[in-house]
C-alpha cells in the first residue's frame, strides 16, 4: 500500500493553504510552536557575519483575533492526525488559557493530556510580579489510544551518592536491596551459604539464588548474623519517568554548538523528549511552523519521518542549510520557494531584503538603522548593496547611494528593485563617467535569470571553490542525555 503522505519535504507557503492538501489521518505526531501572542518584532544579528533578520510577532486584532487564526489550523491538524496520533502545543502564559479552551473544543476535553511546564530561562528582576520564566505544552491525543513511550531522566546526584554507596572492582556503582520476602513463604525458607533464613523466608528461589550466586549480584556481609542483599547497579536503573516540569532541559546559550541565532529556536533536547515519548521509528512527524528546523532536523536524527511548514524564506534558506549538514540534500526537498516577479512582490520586507542578498552569497551590513541606504556587501569582494522593494527607483535613491559609496571608500555597489525610472539610469552613467563610481542597477528579474555571475562577477568566484562532502546522518543522543549535557557548549 503506498504511503498516503510524501514526508521530507519543506513547504514554504501559508500552512493553512499546505495542511488542507495533507490527506487525512497520515501523521502521528504535530508539533507546533507558532508566533506567541505579543507585540514584539525579533530583528536579530546572525552568527559572526552580521546578517539581519526579522521576525514578526504582531497581533493588532487582540486575543479573540489570535485564538480565531489558531483555530482554523489547529482544526485541520486535528484532520490529519492519525487515530493514534499526538498535538503539543509550544505557548506562552499570555495566551495559553484561551488556547486551551480552543483545543478542547476542537478535540474534546477527555483527550487533554496533560500540561508540560519547561523552564525556558532564568529569573528576572521583575520588581512588580512574579518573574516569568517558563513556556507552556499542550498535550492532546486524537484518541485515548495514543502512542506512548515512557521517558526517563537521570537520578538526582544527590540521591545516587547516598543510595548507590557501593563500587565493584571496575568502578560499577550499586546498591544493597533487601532479599527477603515482604510475605511469609514458607516453602522459602531455607539456608543459603551458612545465612539462616528470614522469618518470611528468602524473596527468591533456590534456583534464582544460585544464579544470582554465579553472577555475583550477591553481597555478602562479614558476619553471619547480617543478611545478603542483593546488588542492584546503577547503570541498570534507568531513572526516574519524566514529570510535567522539565527543569532539566536548558535554553540554548550564546556558545551552544547547535545555536543558528534564530531568535525563538528550541534545543534539541526539547523536541528529542517529545518526539521519543510520543513517536516510533518511522512515524511521521509535523511541525506547521518549523522556522529554523529543530523538529525536523531532530527528527531525522531519531528515524522518523517529517513534514516542515513554514511561510518564510529566509526560514527555508536556513533549514536548507541545517539539513544538509546531517543528510545528502537529494534525501529532502523545498517546495514552493518563490522563483517569479510576483511572489517576490508578495514578500514582507525583511525577507525580501534576505533573497535579495542571498542571491550575492553576500552578509547584510551590521548597522539596523543609519546604515547610509547599505542593506548589504556582495561576496568576498564585499561591495555595497542597496535593496529597494519598489517599482520606478528614481534618481535622488541614486544619489544617496553614491554618497554612501563615497563615505565607505567603494568605487563599485549594486542597487536592487523592481524597476527603475530613467533619471536613476542616467545619474548612473554620469557617476561613473564624472566620479569614476560603477553603480549597477538590478532588476528582480535580472536576479532570476540563470547567469547571474555575468552581472555580479562576484558570484563566478563562488563556483571555484570546493563544495564540502555532506556528512552522513549523526545518531542523536538521548533527551536524557542532551538534557544532561551542558547543551553543546562550544569549546574553547
Amino acid at each position: 500500500m503506498a504511503d498516503p503522505i510524501e514526508t521530507g519535504v519543506l513547504y514554504r507557503e501559508d500552512n493553512l493553504t499546505a495542511l488542507r492538501r495533507l490527506p487525512a489521518e497520515s501523521v502521528d505526531l504535530v508539533y507546533l510552536d507558532p508566533p506567541f501572542f505579543s507585540s514584539r518584532v525579533y530583528e536579530v544579528i546572525w552568527g559572526d557575519e552580521a546578517e539581519v533578520r526579522s521576525f514578526e510577532d504582531r497581533w493588532d486584532g487582540g486575543i479573540r483575533h489570535y485564538v480565531g487564526w489558531m483555530r482554523e489550523r489547529a482544526r485541520l491538524l486535528h484532520r490529519v492526525l492519525k487515530p493514534t496520533g499526538s498535538l503539543y502545543l509550544h505557548c506562552d502564559p499570555n495566551a495559553s488559557h484561551y488556547l486551551k479552551v480552543m483545543l478542547d473544543d476542537l478535540f474534546g476535553i477527555d483527550r487533554f493530556r496533560g500540561e508540560v511546564t519547561w523552564q525556558r530561562t532564568t529569573t528576572h528582576n521583575d520588581a512588580k510580579r512574579w518573574s516569568p520564566n517558563s513556556d507552556t505544552l499542550l498535550y492532546y491525543g486524537k484518541t485515548n489510544q495514543v502512542t506512548w513511550n515512557a521517558v526517563h531522566v537521570p537520578h538526582d546526584p544527590t540521591y545516587v551518592a547516598q543510595k548507590y554507596r557501593f563500587r565493584e572492582a571496575d568502578g560499577r556503582r550499586f546498591a544493597l536491596g533487601d532479599m527477603t520476602s515482604p510475605n511469609p513463604r514458607p516453602n522459602l525458607t531455607y539456608e543459603w551459604k551458612g545465612h539462616a533464613p528470614p522469618k518470611n523466608g528468602w524473596r527468591y528461589s533456590v534456583d534464582t539464588m544460585t544464579r544470582l550466586h554465579e553472577e555475583g549480584r550477591i553481597w555478602y556481609p562479614d558476619a553471619k548474623a547480617k543478611r545478603p542483599r542483593l546488588k542492584q547497579y546503577l547503570d541498570e536503573n534507568p531513572g526516574p519517568v519524566a514529570g510535567n516540569i522539565w527543569t532539566d532541559i536548558a535554553p540554548l546559550n550564546s556558545r551552544a554548538r547547535e545555536r543558528l541565532g534564530y531568535p525563538t529556536q528550541k534545543p534539541e533536547a526539547l523536541l528529542a523528549r517529545i518526539l521519543e515519548a510520543s513517536s516510533n521509528r518511522g512515524d511521521v512527524v509535523l511541525d506547521p511552523f518549523c522556522g529554523c528546523g529543530t523538529t525536523v532536523s531532530v527528527a531525522q536524527k531519531l528515524g522518523r519521518r517529517w513534514v516542515g511548514i513554514d511561510v518564510s524564506p529566509t526560514a527555508m534558506d536556513i533549514m536548507n542549510e541545517r539539513l544538509g549538514r546531517i543528510v545528502d540534500k537529494t534525501g529532502f526537498r523545498i517546495v514552493g520557494l518563490p522563483d517569479t516577479v510576483e511572489s517576490l512582490r508578495d514578500l514582507k520586507p525583511f525577507e525580501f531584503q534576505n533573497w535579495v542578498i542571498r542571491k550575492f552569497v553576500g552578509t547584510h551590513s551590521p548597522r539596523k538603522s543609519n546604515d547610509l541606504g547599505i542593506d548589504g556587501y556582495s561576496f568576498m569582494v564585499g561591495n555595497p548593496i542597496q535593496v529597494k522593494r519598489s517599482d520606478r527607483v528614481g534618481r535622488n535613491v541614486v544619489d544617496n547611494f553614491e554618497t554612501a559609496m563615497r563615505r565607505g571608500g567603494h568605487d563599485k555597489g549594486y542597487i536592487v528593485a523592481f524597476s527603475f525610472t530613467r533619471n536613476a539610469r542616467e545619474e548612473v552613467a554620469r557617476a561613473r563617467w564624472e566620479d569614476g563610481l560603477e553603480i549597477d542597477l538590478l532588476t528582480v528579474a535580472d536576479l532570476l535569470k540563470p547567469q547571474l555571475d555575468e552581472r555580479i562577477p562576484e558570484l563566478a568566484t563562488v563556483t571555484q571553490l570546493p563544495l564540502p562532502p555532506s556528512r552522513p546522518v549523526a545518531a542523536l543522543p538521548s533527551a536524557t542525555e542532551l538534557a544532561a549535557s551542558d547543551q553543546g557548549a562550544a569549546a574553547v
